[in-house]
């Protein structure tokens, strides 16, 4: 692996290890994400401790934790293991942030920001089966679980180069949502709607 990939790697890492939830939340005083709510410093935990156009914020700022490093490594015409190398350090940062005691969160906003750059059809087919399934049950959690079962197979469809990495930052994802999971069994998971009632 060249130098330079070996630089995105790292910077991937630690772009990834910054905790945009536990920042936004600093700067809009409100309570920190990990001691709160869920205790995940994700965009849903903050929503739900109360900060709407924050949670914007940790969502889009996430995103662009993946999608920044990913979409310089397509520019500058990486191979592939590359590339999926830096989006797996980049998700690896965010759920165990350097900066942060490594104590992140699920990574879901950060692995969609991975999988954009990969194309269109990649991106709109993961990012509606997301859509689909919270409109439909209003789990974030389950939202996530399922979109990160069938999200390697939209990559496997349109550029199977890139499945492996796919498959094991979407296996990282599901390992980070086992609480959910137990949860989601058990009937005790609560619904994000819940929070407009």
């Amino acid at each position: 692996m060249s130098m330079i990939a070996y630089l995105f790697v790292i910077g991937a890492y630690l772009l990834g290890s910054i905790s945009s939830a536990v920042i936004f939340c600093r700067l809009a005083g409100l309570p920190d994400p990990r001691q709160h709510g869920s205790h995940n410093p994700g965009a849903t935990n903050v929503f739900r401790l109360g900060g709407k156009l924050e949670a914007l914020g940790v969502l889009f700022a996430d995103i662009l934790k993946g999608m920044l490093p990913v979409s310089l490594g397509f520019y500058l015409a990486l191979s592939p293991t590359q590339i999926g190398l830096i989006g797996l350090s980049a998700c690896l940062g965010h759920i165990f942030p350097l900066f942060f005691s490594f104590k992140g969160g699920k990574g879901v906003a950060t692995a969609l920001g991975v999988i954009i750059p990969m194309g269109h059809i990649i991106s709109g087919l993961t990012a509606a089966t997301w859509l689909l399934i919270f409109l439909l049950s209003g789990y974030s959690s389950l939202s996530a679980i399922i979109t990160a079962l069938v999200a390697p197979l939209y990559v496997w469809w349109c550029k199977p180069e890139l499945t492996l990495p796919v498959v094991l930052v979407c296996c990282l994802l599901i390992y980070r949502h086992h609480e959910n999971l137990q949860r989601l069994w058990r009937g005790q998971e609560d619904k994000v709607w819940k929070k407009f009632k």
